[in-house]
C-alpha cells in the first residue's frame, strides 16, 4: 500500500456540498440585473459588505426612514413544483414596497435572502431577475443581497426567500391614519390574483380536489390554472406615491394576509368603524372558483383572501372624485366600496347575494 493511499482524506467545502465557485458565478451573472434598478441615492453595485444610500442625493430634507421585511411564503411551493420561478421575486419586492407606500413612505433600497440546500444558478438567476423587475417596477434599488447554500436544511429543488426595503417619507408626510374621521369613503384598488396570501389553503384545496394545475382554467379556459394561481402581486407604489405625497389619502392599507377583516382595522383610530359593501364590486372569478371549490364560508373568505381589492384607501368625500381620476389614468381599477363610521375599531363586510359564488348576504365583523 502506498503512503498516499494511507493519508487521511482532504475534505473541501464542495466535498460537503457547498459550492464557492457557484455562488460567485451568480453574484457575477446578477450584477447586471441590480445595475439597471440603480436611482438618484444609489448606485447598486454588488460585491461589497454592505450597500450605501445617500439621502441627499435623493432629494430628502427632513426624512423618516420605513422599514418592512416579508417573504413569498408557501407560494413557492407552486413556483419550484412548476418551474415558474420568473415573477416570485416580484411578489417578494411587492409584499415589502406595498407595505411601505401604506405609511406615505418612497422605497429606497431592497436586499435579497435567497436560501437553499444546493444552488442551481438558473434557478437563482431568475427569481434574482424577478426581484430586479420589481424593484424597478417600485423605483427602489437593489442594492445588496445574501444567497445561502446550506445542505441538509432544504428538500432537493427548494429554497426560501426573505426580502427587506428601506424607505423614506419627509417627517410632515408620513400617514399614519390619524386624520381620519366619520364619513371618510373608502375606496378599493383592485388586485391582479390571490398575491402572496392563502397559498397553503389554495395548496391543501388543490391538493384534496385533485386539480390539474397544468390545464385551463376552469374559470378562464384561455389561462393555464397554475398560471393564474401563480400571478405577480401587483405593486401600487407608482400610482400611489404622488397622491400619498399630495396629503390627499388619510389612511391606505394593503390587503395581505387576514384579508379585509383584519387589514383595514390596522389603519383606524379608536372611535372609528369601517363598513365595506362587498355588492360594489364583482368578485374575480378565481376567487368564486376558490370559494365554490373549498365550499368558503364568506367571512373566512374576507379573512384569508383579498377578494379583488389588493389595497383600500381613505379620502374625504370631497377628494372621491379627483382621487379616482388620478389613480385611473395611473391605470389602476379604483372602486368605491364603503364608508367610515363612528365605533368601536374595527370592520365589518356585507354584501349582496350574486357576489360571493351565489351565496346568500351576509356580515362579519372584527374589532380590536
Amino acid at each position: 500500500m502506498s503512503e498516499k493511499q494511507n493519508e487521511p482524506e482532504s475534505y473541501t467545502y464542495a466535498k460537503a456540498g457547498v459550492s464557492i465557485e457557484a455562488g460567485n458565478a451568480l453574484v457575477r451573472a446578477i450584477a447586471p440585473l441590480a445595475k439597471a434598478t440603480a436611482r438618484a441615492g444609489a448606485n447598486a453595485e454588488l460585491g461589497g459588505f454592505g450597500g450605501f444610500f445617500d439621502l441627499k442625493a435623493a432629494g430628502y430634507n427632513d426624512p423618516l426612514l420605513v422599514a418592512a421585511n416579508d417573504g413569498v411564503g408557501t407560494k413557492l411551493k407552486l413556483a419550484i413544483d412548476f418551474d415558474r420561478h420568473d415573477t416570485v421575486g416580484i411578489d417578494l419586492v411587492a409584499m415589502c414596497v406595498n407595505d411601505l407606500i401604506v405609511q406615505g413612505a418612497e422605497p429606497l433600497f431592497f436586499l435579497d435572502y435567497f436560501a437553499t440546500g444546493k444552488l442551481e444558478n438558473g434557478v437563482a438567476e431568475r427569481v434574482v431577475a424577478g426581484i430586479a423587475d420589481g424593484c424597478k417596477m417600485s423605483g427602489c434599488a437593489l442594492i445588496g443581497g445574501e444567497t445561502a447554500e446550506m445542505p441538509g436544511m432544504y428538500a432537493d429543488g427548494d429554497y426560501d426567500l426573505a426580502g427587506f426595503c428601506v424607505g423614506a417619507v419627509e417627517r410632515d408626510q408620513a400617514v399614519t391614519g390619524s386624520k381620519m374621521e366619520a364619513g371618510d369613503i373608502l375606496l378599493g384598488l383592485a388586485s391582479s390574483g390571490i398575491h402572496s396570501n392563502g397559498f397553503s389553503l389554495v395548496r391543501r384545496l388543490a391538493a384534496d380536489k385533485g386539480w390539474k394545475l397544468d390545464r385551463p382554467a376552469l374559470f378562464d379556459p384561455e389561462v393555464l390554472l397554475i398560471e393564474a394561481l401563480i400571478a405577480p402581486t401587483k405593486i401600487y407604489v407608482k400610482s400611489l406615491l404622488p397622491l400619498m405625497q399630495s396629503g390627499r389619502i388619510k389612511a391606505l392599507a394593503h390587503i395581505t394576509g387576514g384579508g379585509l377583516l383584519e387589514n383595514i382595522p390596522r389603519v383606524l383610530p379608536e372611535g372609528l368603524h369601517a363598513h365595506v359593501d362587498a355588492g360594489t364590486w364583482d368578485q374575480p372569478r378565481l376567487m368564486a372558483f376558490l370559494q365554490a371549490q373549498g365550499n368558503i364560508e364568506p367571512e373566512e373568505m374576507a379573512r384569508t383572501f383579498n377578494c379583488g381589492i389588493g389595497m383600500v384607501l381613505a379620502v374625504s368625500p370631497d377628494e372621491v372624485a379627483a382621487t379616482t381620476s388620478d389613480l385611473e389614468k395611473a391605470g389602476e381599477t379604483v372602486l368605491q366600496i364603503g364608508e367610515v363610521r363612528e365605533g368601536a375599531k374595527g370592520c365589518t363586510v356585507s354584501g349582496g347575494s350574486d357576489i360571493w359564488s351565489a351565496m346568500s348576504a351576509w356580515s362579519a365583523t372584527h374589532e380590536g
